[in-house]
């Protein structure tokens, strides 16, 4: 593991590939899995404030649950989460015309209506990051939906840690991620060195 600041990072963020691949996948992390996205806190708020922007990108399904739901809601373990249709997908999942799931927040900001690009657990993803008082513990997510992510990401030799690199930078900061980056670096050569001197 590595150790940087406030954050325990498993290795798999140095050692695995991974580059989505959603002509594969068709986003299904937005559909699979038993509740919503993750979302801290501080996001709440940040969700009903974008709501009206994001309101227009969203399916007719999406918008109903929402108007019942709310913006967010909680699952049976307490945890903030956004609202899923009728078990499944997410509320702020949208098709595109190749029936691929994408999020309608992050088309609202890629169209400039809101700063806001997602929930940063979605973002983030393949890394869960779970919360503990003194640190936050950053571990590699492996999911079968996430297969043509892996083998992509093994042909274009892209480790986890590149892949996140923007959302790892939204979430930890510039100097965090240079911090991580030198680590890697460091840990690398050093096993090079390791491996030249036992030959």
């Amino acid at each position: 593991m590595i150790l940087i600041e406030n954050t325990c990072i498993s290795d798999d963020i140095e050692d695995q590939e991974f580059v989505c691949n959603l002509d594969k996948c068709k986003g299904a992390c937005c559909v699979e899995g038993d509740s919503g996205a993750p979302l801290d806190e501080d996001e709440l708020a940040i969700l009903d404030e974008i709501y009206p922007e994001v309101e227009p990108y969203l399916t007719e399904a999406g918008k109903k649950v929402i108007a019942a739901e709310g913006t967010w809601t909680k699952d049976w373990d307490g945890d903030y989460v956004t609202p899923i249709i009728n078990g499944r997908e997410c509320a702020y999942a949208i098709y595109d015309q190749k029936g691929i799931l994408k999020c309608g927040i992050e088309e609202a900001y890629n169209d400039g209506k809101i700063s806001y690009k997602k929930p940063i657990s979605c973002h983030l993803y393949p890394i869960r990051v779970t919360k503990y008082e003194q640190y936050h513990a950053l571990n590699y997510d492996r999911w079968e939906i996430c297969s043509p992510a892996c083998s992509l990401g093994q042909q274009l030799k892209v480790p986890v840690y590149k892949f996140l690199k923007d959302p790892l930078i939204r979430a930890y900061g510039e100097d965090w991620y240079r911090q991580l980056s030198d680590e890697i670096d460091e840990r690398q050569a050093a096993r090079t060195r390791e491996h030249e001197e036992g030959k």
